[in-house]
């Protein structure tokens, strides 16, 4: 149970998170415009929703630090292979693995550096202007979504070291829907006849 949510981490918490903006920026958007209407904005105006586009944009941080994450354990991460592909054998391989350990070290010192910056952040009094919450609650994704990113890429690295397979992602696939040729789809052929019939 524990695996099959940790394998799927990422999908959970941008899903919650995207749902959640969205909702928040409906709210918004509804409470702006029902602020114009008479007899609707005497109350509308009494509730104070400058915090949602803060929120939104808190939000759309975390998505993107554990976006990367994602990225990194499906294949779709940004990288630079044109050298690589070129080659083959022992120097490819030596060169993947050279990639994945040093993305694994420089997400792993981010998310040093960023436990400390916000160990030094929850110390001080400071706070977000409209929603005036911790600041340390919101630098909080980089040491998270920086030690989940250093956790994939030495998961990509343990699993290309024993099989030779990197991650790759298919982008012509979406998951949930039938393969096209699993489904069985009449000829013009049989449609003609079938007409006539």
């Amino acid at each position: 149970m524990f695996n099959r949510i940790l394998n799927h981490l990422e999908e959970w918490l941008i899903t919650f998170l995207i749902g959640a903006a969205t909702l928040v920026i409906f709210f918004a958007v509804a409470h702006r415009f029902l602020s114009g209407v008479p007899w609707i904005q005497d109350y509308t105006v009494r509730m104070n929703v400058s915090w949602a586009q803060e929120l939104c944009i808190y939000m759309f941080v975390w998505m993107a630090k554990f976006g990367a994450a994602y990225g990194v354990r499906t294949g779709i991460h940004v990288g630079v292979d044109v050298i690589i592909r070129k080659l083959t054998g022992m120097p490819q391989k030596v060169l993947v693995m050279f990639g994945l350990l040093a993305g694994a070290l420089f997400t792993g010192i981010v998310a040093t550096l960023g436990a400390n910056f916000v160990w030094y952040m929850s110390q001080t009094d400071q706070v977000s202007a409209d929603l005036e919450m911790p600041m340390w609650i919101v630098y909080l994704c980089v040491p998270l979504g920086s030690s989940l990113m250093c956790y994939r890429f030495l998961q990509v690295a343990w699993s290309y070291s024993r099989s030779g397979e990197l991650p790759h992602h298919d982008h012509g696939h979406v998951e949930g829907i039938e393969d096209v040729a699993a489904v069985a789809v009449p000829s013009d052929q049989e449609l003609a006849h079938g007409a006539r019939k």
